[in-house]
């Protein structure tokens, strides 16, 4: 497999997907923004990435489905709902040829922030 371009923002990792795929990542990153609004929106290891107090989720186009990172598969909120979807660990696979769970989306991102805030917190941050 041929290691992914760099992109210098999200506008543009959009841009090259598939014409077919480049809606439904337009509305994943604004389910992603309007659950974390504050989130700074960049590129990190090559995929669209939002930063609160450090790392708080990526999103990456493959070519039957979308991964969310870092999906929280050890969560009891979670674990019937992403048992549904393939992944890793700490990924959740959405296929292409199903609706994506935009709800769960924000659910996952609202989640993350929570956390991360708690983080901050205990590192002695504010946010």
């Amino acid at each position: 497999m041929a290691p992914r371009p760099e992109y210098k923002d999200i506008d543009e990792y959009i841009a090259a997907a598939p014409k077919e795929v480049q809606p439904i990542l337009r509305q994943v990153r604004r389910t992603i923004r309007k659950a974390a609004p504050e989130a700074k929106e960049t590129i990190s290891y090559r995929i669209p990435a939002y930063m609160l107090n450090g790392p708080l989720v990526y999103f990456a186009a493959f070519p039957d489905h979308i991964s969310l990172y870092p999906a929280p598969r050890g969560a009891a909120e979670f674990t019937k709902e992403l048992a549904a979807y393939k992944g890793g660990k700490g990924t959740v696979q959405f296929p292409l040829d199903k609706p994506i769970p935009f709800g769960l989306i924000t659910r996952v991102v609202k989640f993350r922030m929570k956390k991360d805030r708690a983080r901050a917190a205990a590192r002695g941050k504010k946010k």
